[in-house]
């Protein structure tokens, strides 16, 4: 009854589309509205062999994993190359996923701005965590790990027996031998980085063996009042208590020494997936002098006064 142009604007249409439907309605009434692939099987619907095949390795081999990780895994060691989508979709049919609620609206807090380049500030943080499923010798290992801010790359990782000093020392001294110094290490506040006895913590002149060390290699280190505030080394580790956790599952690691191997090797594949381009182009750190190369062994070491 409406004029084509005007049902074209309450429907959102085009004027040529409104003509096809009233010719579809005249002739078979309101079925005549009703998309003709209706209840057929779709055009792009996944032969059913595959989906066997992808259902059986998502069951017996995946069975925790999420959509996108699957896919990769799908991909990388099986050749089936199929969005993260789809692969969802079969987990939720098989009861492998279950599907997120939206999260709710909270008041919005802006996020501190990446840092321009690399080496400009790095985030440092362990982890104690069951990283090997309970395969190891003990329940718990502590991975150690420093993400560059600028580039969100993962520039060391490396499993010790704990997060205090003499772990912490050796993990620093082999990046600076590599990579050379960064301006800023950002850290939290746990005793091995900060002394956090009130009247000790009011003297300036008493400090920890790490910051002492970081004093002599003019590294200066910042203290987070919070996990938020080193954010980006904390959801590094919530990806890693997913992703690597499975990747150490998949090869069958259960000790630190094949850990460490293997994190050679697995680091480039995961910066390449999730590091993003920096402001600029430079790199910030230092090269140690000559004399810091010498005395390298003796900064990163306990020191005492004799009396």
């Amino acid at each position: 009854e409406l004029a084509g142009v005007k049902a074209a604007a309450l429907l959102q249409l085009s004027p040529r589309q409104i003509r096809r439907l009233k010719r579809a309605v005249k002739k078979k009434g309101p079925h005549g509205l009703i998309h003709r692939n209706r209840g057929k099987p779709s055009n792009n619907k996944i032969p059913e062999g595959e989906r066997k095949r992808i259902v059986t390795l998502l069951s017996k081999k995946y069975p925790d994993f999420g959509p996108t990780f699957a896919a990769e895994k799908l991909s990388e060691l099986h050749g089936i190359f199929r969005d993260p989508k789809t692969i969802r979709s079969l987990q939720i049919c098989e009861g492998l996923w279950a599907p997120r609620k939206g999260k709710e609206k909270s008041e919005h807090r802006e996020w501190r701005k990446r840092k321009d380049a690399l080496g400009e500030m790095l985030q440092f943080d362990g982890s104690y965590h069951d990283w090997f499923e309970g395969r190891g010798e003990t329940n718990e290992q502590c991975l150690l790990a420093a993400i560059d801010d600028a580039t969100g790359m993962v520039v060391q990782a490396e499993f010790a027996e704990h997060e205090g000093v003499l772990p912490v020392m050796g993990f620093w001294k082999e990046y600076l031998e590599t990579n050379g110094k960064p301006r800023v290490i950002y850290l939290d506040k746990f005793s091995t980085y900060k002394v956090n006895h009130k009247i000790a913590s009011e003297n300036p002149d008493v400090k920890t063996q790490f910051q002492r060390a970081c004093n002599q290699l003019d590294i200066h280190p910042i203290f987070a009042n919070s996990p938020q505030a080193k954010g980006r080394v904390e959801r590094l580790f919530r990806t890693f208590q997913d992703r690597l956790i499975k990747e150490l599952r998949l090869a069958k690691i259960s000790t630190v020494k094949d850990a460490n191997a293997f994190l050679v090797s697995y680091l480039p594949k995961f910066n390449a997936r999730f590091s993003v381009q920096p402001v600029s182009t430079a790199n910030l750190h230092k090269p140690l002098t000559g004399e810091e190369k010498k005395t390298i062994d003796s900064i990163f070491s306990r020191h005492t006064e004799r009396t």
